[in-house]
């Protein structure tokens, strides 16, 4: 694997000016087979009712879903692209932070398939989510 702290630093880099900036999701560890990031639940994530959206929940596994495609990847000559997700939410959160562990299901040539567990920072699972990635030539 290559070297943990620079790839972190080159993630958490990524996020300057995007929506993972927005929403303060940070890279805090990566391992050959996992991915994750942390996001804190705050009334800017919330939704009406004061529990994390799960339009902001979602946008979580996406942005260490993706990188974790990445982390299997040339990245000088491919990139990826979310083409499916999905979620079950199955437990809400108020404030504290979430966490998101990405994994790979299925790491194949033009297609790969990665599980976002998410849970609270007391360990309650919040959502269980897949995302589908496509990788594409850089041309």
């Amino acid at each position: 694997m290559k070297n943990k702290e620079k790839l972190l630093q080159t993630f958490n880099a990524m996020c300057k000016n995007t929506l993972m900036e927005t929403l303060d999701i940070e890279y805090i560890d990566v391992g050959e087979d996992f991915l994750v990031a942390k996001m804190p639940v705050t009334p800017k994530v919330h939704q009406p009712d004061g529990v994390l959206n799960g339009g902001a929940t979602l946008a979580l596994a996406e942005s260490v879903g993706s990188p974790m495609s990445m982390l299997a990847l040339d990245t000088e000559k491919y990139m990826v692209r979310g083409i499916q997700m999905s979620a079950n939410h199955v437990g809400s959160v108020r404030d504290g932070y979430v966490l998101a562990t990405a994994t790979f299901v299925h790491k194949g040539r033009s297609t790969q398939v990665i599980e976002i567990n998410i849970k609270s920072d007391t360990g309650k699972t919040v959502s269980i989510c897949k995302l589908t990635n496509m990788i594409l030539e850089r041309k």
